[in-house]
């Protein structure tokens, strides 16, 4: 099966996963079985890493997203812990904290982390700041936020069913 197709098949899955095989296997223009073949070997392979749907989150009750730029010391400052051991303990916090949907290290505006948060008022928003900065201070050197609500007008909904494979 051809690499092409595999790619295509996974922007197809992308727009949305719910299609049956038999609907893919009509776009791609292969049959049922070998869309199933690649879609197997998609999920073994690890380029798919879940299948999930995006819900609104305002009827869920949801009225905030924040995006958190942290920029972290790259030395542990904690006395008695290793680098590493700091590392797994905020990879740890992260994965437990349930308003947390993304986090990444990077590089930009002078910042070297990012936090994607989801809140259901302001007040939640503020809890959740407060608990960060009480467990990980000593490690921050600076955090700037910034807060969209989910209530107002968007001009595009967050989606992957846009995407198109980049040149």
């Amino acid at each position: 099966m051809p690499k092409e197709k595999m790619i295509e098949l996974l922007y197809e899955l992308m727009k949305n996963s719910r299609r049956s095989d038999r609907d893919l296997a009509k776009i791609l223009d292969v049959s049922q079985p070998t869309v199933t073949r690649m879609r197997r070997k998609l999920e073994t392979e690890g380029y798919v890493l879940e299948y999930t749907l995006i819900p609104n989150f305002v009827k869920l009750g949801f009225e905030i997203v924040a995006f958190t730029f942290l920029n972290v010391a790259r030395t542990c400052t904690t006395p008695d812990m290793s680098p590493e051991e700091l590392s797994r303990r905020a990879h740890k916090w992260i994965a437990k904290n349930k308003n947390i949907v993304f986090s990444g290290s990077g590089e930009g505006i002078g910042k070297n982390c990012v936090v994607a948060s989801l809140h259901r008022d302001f007040t939640d928003y503020t809890r959740f700041v407060s608990e960060f900065r009480k467990e990980w201070q000593r490690n921050i050197i600076d955090v700037d936020s910034f807060i969209v609500t989910l209530k107002g007008t968007m001009p595009k909904q967050f989606s992957f069913r846009h995407l198109e494979e980049i040149p």
